[in-house]
């Protein structure tokens, strides 16, 4: 795996992580990083997930393996053929970065967000990293990912404004359901799980998902 850091600065600094994960703290650079730059640094590594945190670390992934590519296909078709057919909303897939109010950077697996709410960002905003946090996220966890990371990741998304979050876990054959201002519900091997009420008729069929 290589990335390419196209402003260096003494008070960059590398931290080791696992060899699929690498988080490269920016320090005072952050202050001086655009949008618009941190875009094209994006854009540079296309074949490399990346994200910011809220603190200035830069969290750089490699792609998933083939078997985690393919329920995230699952994943997106099954959503987008609702999402489509009900139209209240704008759905995108993981390939897509939003920048949160905590100034976090973040591009879960599959979000949703109402439709009113998306066409009131400006377009411009909408061609980068649009500044709104989406009202449904979904986080599908892979061999490589760390549950305590995902875990945080779906508060601060909750902490941000999503109304409903879903933390799909094949590892464990679990699904960890976030909601505003209620406690995580885990579902142990569900064969499916609702969206309601946010998400108006959607259930997930979890087959080939969770198994």
């Amino acid at each position: 795996m290589s990335a390419i850091l196209t402003s260096p600065n003494k008070n960059k600094r590398v931290v080791p992580q696992k060899a699929d994960v690498l988080v490269v703290r920016l320090g005072p650079l952050k202050e001086h990083l655009t949008d618009g730059e941190f875009f094209k640094f994006c854009q540079i590594n296309r074949d490399l997930r990346i994200e910011m945190t809220s603190g200035g670390e830069v969290i750089i992934m490699s792609p998933v393996g083939s078997e985690g590519g393919n329920r995230n296909f699952k994943l997106t078709t099954r959503f987008g053929a609702w999402a489509e057919a009900d139209g209240t909303g704008v759905g995108f897939d993981s390939s897509t970065a939003f920048k949160l109010p905590n100034g976090a950077k973040r591009s879960p697996d599959l979000s949703w967000m109402r439709r009113n709410r998306w066409e009131a960002v400006p377009k411009k905003q909408r061609k980068i990293f649009a500044p709104i946090c989406p009202d449904f996220v979904v986080e599908l966890r892979s061999e490589t990912d760390s549950l305590e990371v995902l875990q945080e990741k779906m508060r601060e998304y909750l902490h941000c404004g999503a109304q409903l979050g879903w933390l799909i876990d094949p590892l464990e054959k679990k699904v960890h359901i976030y909601r505003s201002k209620t406690t995580v519900e885990i579902l142990d091997r569900p064969r499916s799980v609702s969206g309601e009420p946010l998400l108006k008729g959607f259930v997930l069929d979890l087959s080939g998902i969770l198994s």
